[in-house]
């Protein structure tokens, strides 16, 4: 029987429409987020410069997080994309169900951590005891965003596991907004709010996550899906359940943890060197966020349809999928380089401030912006080995870039002092050894073998 004609509204092809269709909507929710920490600098960049030198400390910390709820999330869409692939939708339900429980068990050691061990090492590591304190004291409030968070990522994943990605719309939208009036009213007390200055923007943040959870849920609940796969219907813990979901993602949390985690090493290297270098560099935090969102977008995108088309037993489209997703994310991801290269000040200005902060941003602007097109692919091969439930070779890539990656700007900014556009060059040494061991899995590993045989008794039933 032609597999086509059996595929169900849960399966998906692998044409451009399907590609597009999956990814736009994923890409509006990854950068609105994005756009929530760009928002949230604009405003520290023209309260105090200090702010926003801190804010690149606090923000990657909470970014580690988030990685983690990423990581999470990636294994739960790769699990939920597959079952959608062989049109069982009685499952899916359940695994989502048995995620929440992970995910609210996540977001309190957190911020237990937080609370607890983050000032001691802050108070270790940070050289300015001023704002050693004022980040703490950020992180405090900030934290207590994460389960909002984790669950608001565990319903995108459903949305675009589900191939409904077109819902993710609603619940970014009411994020973005919210965290704009909310810091506009608690950084600079307008309107009768208190001014809150620095913390004003953790604040907002948490309230804008909380929302955009809640958006989520109704939304879910209006299109019937609630009741459809049986969300929140039973929340008995399946300890069989729980175990398939840590056994994928396992790898996947530690992954992004450690990604994140040398990444906030990074910037702790660049607060010895002092604000100008920490201003610059969450400038580029925001590049990286704003501009790569295409790329991520992209890599979810091949993440859940490769999982997708797997399931169905279509091995043997592999790779005509990732060379389709491979080409409009590099050409997308150029496109955007050409302009933020022809154009920086433009992006820079938004920050408001001084002569030597450009004069420093804008050649880093241009070796980020490789590492955005090497980005572009990596990710992509990535989520494609994720998809293929080989998140352990994911890992190991990952554990062999970032030893390259801390020796690379230990030496840079500790022993050298060099600038700090090429301290970003780390970047092109990360994408680099993640991209080459993972393409050689996927080229020359035994993964197919299962998926092949698959496909056989499905093309003989």
């Amino acid at each position: 029987m032609d597999l086509v004609e059996k595929r169900s509204d849960l399966q998906v092809d692998i044409s451009y429409r399907q590609i597009f269709k999956m990814a736009l909507p994923i890409s509006f929710a990854i950068l609105i987020p994005q756009f929530n920490f760009v928002v949230n600098n604009v405003f520290l960049g023209h309260f105090s410069s200090q702010a926003l030198a801190t804010a690149g400390i606090t923000g990657v910390y909470y970014l580690i997080f988030s990685a983690i709820g990423y990581g999470m999330n990636n294994g739960l869409q790769s699990i939920i994309s597959k079952r959608a692939g062989e049109n069982k939708p009685d499952e899916i339900g359940q695994i989502f169900n048995q995620g929440i429980y992970i995910s609210l068990f996540v977001s309190f050691i957190g911020i237990l951590v937080t609370w607890l061990i983050l000032p001691t090492i802050f108070q270790w590591l940070i050289y300015d005891a001023d704002r050693s304190v004022q980040a703490i004291d950020f992180l405090k409030i900030r934290i207590w965003g994460l389960p909002f968070l984790y669950v608001y990522q565990m319903r995108n994943a459903l949305l675009v596991s589900i191939n409904q990605s077109k819902f993710l719309i609603a619940g970014t939208i009411v994020e973005a907004l919210s965290n704009v009036v909310f810091d506009y009213l608690l950084i600079f007390g307008k309107f009768g709010f208190p001014q809150m200055g620095f913390n004003g923007a953790a604040v907002a943040s948490v309230i804008s996550e909380f929302l955009g959870m809640l958006v989520i849920y109704l939304v879910l609940r209006k299109e019937g899906l609630i009741e459809r796969f049986s969300l929140f219907g039973s929340l008995v813990f399946n300890k069989k359940v729980v175990l398939e979901i840590l056994n994928f993602s396992s790898p996947l949390i530690f992954q992004q943890a450690f990604s994140i985690a040398a990444w906030e090493y990074f910037f702790i290297l660049l607060e010895h060197q002092g604000t100008t270098s920490l201003q610059v560099s969450n400038g580029m935090r925001n590049v990286f966020g704003i501009f790569g969102s295409v790329s991520w977008a992209f890599s979810a995108t091949a993440n859940s349809m490769i999982s997708n088309i797997l399931g169905q037993g279509l091995v043997h489209l592999f790779w005509k999928l990732i060379g389709k997703i491979t080409w409009i994310s590099i050409s997308v991801t150029l496109l955007l380089c050409v302009l933020l290269n022809a154009f920086p000040l433009y992006f820079l200005s938004i920050f408001g401030q001084s002569s030597d902060f450009y004069s420093i941003a804008v050649p880093t602007i241009r070796v980020v912006s490789v590492a955005m097109i090497l980005m572009s692919i990596s990710t992509i091969i990535l989520n494609s080995v994720i998809a293929t439930g080989n998140a352990k070779i994911g890992l190991g890539a990952e554990v062999l870039s970032l030893i390259f990656y801390v020796f690379y700007i230990y030496w840079a900014l500790e022993i050298n002092s060099f600038p700090v556009w090429i301290a970003w060059m780390s970047e092109w040494i990360y994408w680099i050894f993640l991209l080459a061991p993972c393409l050689f899995f996927l080229l020359f590993g035994k993964w197919k073998d299962a998926f092949a045989k698959t496909e056989s008794k499905i093309l003989m039933s």
